[in-house]
């Protein structure tokens, strides 16, 4: 069989031992051992190390990226973070967003991210500046990421007039799917009903930022999950942040599980924020404000870890490696065994690939030549030793190449 690309002996879990795998036309043309290719081939020697179908961030904000050093903040509470960034984006302009959002987006890209949902911002302030310039990054880079524009009414709905119209135009324009924040909004359940009036008009998918505090007495899910089931709409939903199940106990917390299990409501825990952010007014034994994933995974929940916002009021740090964020989440949950660090690979990667919905994810012949060489041997050490992105490929070509860094010894003593 004739190959453009052969990678030697690489590790993709699940198989046994190494492995090389052919790349023909952008696709996986084979894998298996020891494969013949012409002297025309691109050759790559992996050494052993891991290779993934690439790293798939669910939740994310371009538009608001990298504004820390344009707010002010003092208390660090959620609060504060909408006022501030509301404030912000008032002086945001199409080429500022662009410029921020294609910063963020190329780290995310080096850290061996190849799909993202983005969430952008649509209200009668911002207008569609937001999602013209990740419109315009989605064209721009598609050539290393497939980007995927979720609209959204951050700071209300019914009680921001000329929002949800602009909500239409977006959708009208080209957006992937809508988005809803009922915990800002007059009327919660009433946003909640009109976003999934959007989604069934334009046939598109749900993602909310639902139930972000720490009090367990009161949530949204039920009311998602009501609709999702109202709609017919399992298998489209996914919810976002859910603090308020870190405060659940055990029975009360499989309860939940069950019902967004049986509705087809997939959950993103977003670590880096909701640690920052919650627990704010605890002056000590501060809770975590966790969702916790993995018991969610267990109940047959579809869970995801992601970034959610880099260098601004939610979250003033970040690189965009999902690695990271699985390790930190790994921390905070105390899932230490192999296993566990494998199910946190799994939610930056396979999981979060069927929460969107994703065709033909992974390293399998046939499918898109998508893959990251990661600078360890298997999912569970790629987690607890933070491994280096190597390499990414993009359907077949090369998108990326970070040479593993390299001790610089000493010439031997002479005696």
């Amino acid at each position: 069989m004739v190959f453009d690309t052969v990678l030697r002996n690489g590790r993709i879990a699940g198989l046994h031992g190494p492995v090389d795998i052919g790349v023909r036309d952008g696709r996986f043309a084979a894998i298996g051992a020891a494969l013949g290719a012409p002297d025309s081939a691109r050759e790559f020697a992996l050494d052993g190390r891991l290779v993934t179908g690439g790293f798939v961030e669910t939740h994310i904000h371009l538009d608001k990226s990298c504004i820390s050093d344009r707010c002010a903040c003092r208390t660090g509470t959620l609060k504060e973070a909408i006022e501030t960034v509301a404030a912000a984006k008032l002086a945001f302009t199409e080429e500022d967003i662009y410029a921020r959002g294609r910063r963020t987006l190329e780290k995310a890209i080096l850290q061996g991210t190849m799909r993202m949902r983005t969430h952008v911002e649509v209200d009668p302030r911002i207008g569609l500046k937001g999602f013209r310039a990740i419109s315009r990054l989605k064209r721009d880079y598609d050539w290393a990421i497939d980007l995927e524009i979720c609209v959204f009414p951050q700071e209300g709905l019914n009680n921001d007039p000329g929002t949800f119209e602009l909500l239409v135009e977006a959708c009208e324009s080209g957006a992937d799917l809508i988005g809803g924040c009922p915990y800002t909004d007059s009327d919660p359940h009433l946003q909640i009903a009109r976003i999934f009036e959007l989604a069934r008009r334009f046939d598109v998918d749900v993602d909310f930022h639902l139930d972000f505090d720490l009090d367990p007495s009161w949530m949204h899910i039920d009311e998602v999950c009501r609709k999702t089931k109202a709609h017919g709409w399992g298998g489209r939903v996914a919810i976002g942040h859910v603090t308020k199940l870190s405060a659940l106990e055990p029975q009360a917390l499989q309860r939940v599980a069950a019902k967004l299990s049986q509705a087809g409501v997939a959950v993103t825990v977003l670590p880096a924020t909701d640690l920052f952010l919650m627990g704010r007014d605890a002056t000590h034994s501060v809770p975590r404000g966790v969702a916790p994933a993995h018991r969610l995974c267990e109940q047959g929940v579809v869970c995801s870890l992601a970034t959610n916002n880099v260098l601004n009021p939610f979250t003033p740090f970040g690189d965009c490696s999902l690695l990271r964020i699985a390790n930190l989440y790994a921390n905070v949950a105390q899932t230490g065994r192999a296993d566990q660090l494998e199910a946190c690979f799994d939610m930056v990667t396979t999981l979060p690939a069927r929460l969107m919905n994703l065709k033909r994810y992974g390293i399998a012949v046939g499918n898109p030549a998508d893959l990251v060489v990661l600078d360890c041997a298997d999912p569970a050490s790629a987690v607890a030793e933070l491994a280096q992105p190597v390499l990414g490929m993009k359907r077949g070509r090369i998108s990326f190449w970070n040479a593993p860094a390299t001790i610089n010894r000493p010439e031997p003593r002479q005696e």
